[in-house]
């Protein structure tokens, strides 16, 4: 499974071939002390830089005012499970899913 680092930035394709948006944040869990697994993520059609991974709390979970921020910016992005993923070790990731599908962040 790919990391946070690795899929930042990422081109998401719905199963269609339909573009999707790039990879803003992606969503995790806690295995252990200090084990994560990722859980979902986070695709938006609008180009900003990132969620600002320094309003985030130890726990990883954003900030009240780290939140309001990224609701600003990706406005209208959309959650993508990490089970709706068919790949995501190309470099892009493809959903088993189309994007009409996906909820709203």
């Amino acid at each position: 499974m790919p990391g946070k680092a690795d899929l930042i930035g990422q081109s998401v394709w719905d199963s269609r071939g339909i573009w999707v948006g790039q990879i803003v944040d992606v969503t995790m869990i806690k295995n252990g002390e200090e084990s994560t697994a990722v859980t979902g993520l986070v695709v938006s059609a609008t180009r900003a830089p990132m969620l600002l991974g320094f309003s985030r709390d130890p726990d990883g979970h954003l900030t009240r005012v780290g939140e309001w921020v990224s609701r600003i910016l990706y406005k209208g992005s959309r959650v993508v499970p990490w089970d709706v993923i068919e790949t995501a070790d190309t470099g892009e990731v493809v959903l088993k899913e189309p994007r009409s599908s996906l909820r709203r962040h």
